[in-house]
């Protein structure tokens, strides 16, 4: 059996009412939604202070590369939503 670690969360009614009814459309546990949602936040952290790192060693992004990355993140979310 995997190891877990347990953990108690107090939220707001709505936001935990909201949350039930994400994990229902999905058709998983209220843990495992909670553990993707937390699991996705830590990647954008990570994510955003690599690219903080680099903007820190190579200079900001410029506006050609900053529409290059959101043209190419739009064409990938429309492949996944299809």
């Amino acid at each position: 059996m995997a190891q877990v670690d347990r953990l108690s969360v107090t939220m707001a009614p709505e936001i935990g009412a909201a949350v039930r009814e994400a994990a229902a459309r999905e058709g998983t546990s209220v843990s495992n939604w909670l553990a993707s949602a937390a699991a996705q936040r830590l990647r954008n952290e990570l994510l955003s202070a690599a690219l903080d790192l680099w903007e820190a060693e190579e200079g900001p992004f410029s506006d050609e590369e900053l529409n290059m990355a959101a043209a190419a993140l739009s064409t990938a979310r429309r492949r996944g939503a299809a």
